[in-house]
């Protein structure tokens, strides 16, 4: 049963941590990379498709986003999808080719996405800690309810802990690698 329960812990933990990673992505950095425009949906027929599956998305060199949609006649939504979408990017369409240029970052901008990937880790480690609530509230109702002496109560107590601090650290580790990224010019 504590075994089960601190699996369960682990799996929402390792969760959190993806979701952190796809917030992240969505945060840019100098370099032009295609995950940066996962968040972009466009109208397609009346129903609201993902980017990635109506057009090819390249990289043509480190500044610079290529975008070809597969149907000439979405070129223009592809277009607009992209400019009001909140990654503050002007794209340029070239017949069936739709080129993102990513403008350089200020150190305003940094900073300001610095900041943005700070309360994404800090919300991914308000999430962590709450699973760690979570999972000991559980504990404890099972030690009240006698299925586990007071012993096995501290000890999953314990495990759980250790759980949630490697889970925090890594959470402090791809806070880091994201600063690093942000900060080099």
């Amino acid at each position: 049963m504590i075994n089960e329960l601190k699996q369960d812990a682990e799996e929402r933990m390792q969760k959190t941590l993806v979701a952190l990673g796809g917030s992240l992505n969505k945060i840019r950095t100098g370099r032009a990379h295609p995950s940066i425009l996962d968040g972009i949906r466009v109208n397609y027929y009346g129903s609201e498709t993902p980017l990635s599956q109506l057009a090819a998305i390249n990289v043509e060199d480190a500044r610079t986003l290529s975008v070809v949609p597969w149907e000439k006649a979405i070129v223009p939504d592809v277009e607009k999808a992209i400019m009001k979408s909140d990654l503050g990017v002007n794209p340029s369409t070239a017949g069936t080719v739709i080129r993102i240029p990513m403008p350089m970052l200020t150190e305003e901008t940094r900073r300001g996405f610095i900041k943005r990937a700070k309360q994404e880790a800090e919300n991914s480690r308000v999430s962590i800690r709450n699973i760690r609530r979570d999972v000991i509230s559980d504990i404890k109702e099972l030690q009240k309810e006698k299925e586990i002496s007071e012993d096995e109560e501290r000890k999953a107590q314990d495990d759980i802990q250790v759980i949630t601090d490697r889970f925090i650290a890594e959470v402090e580790k791809i806070l880091t690698a994201k600063e690093a990224d942000l900060l080099e010019v």
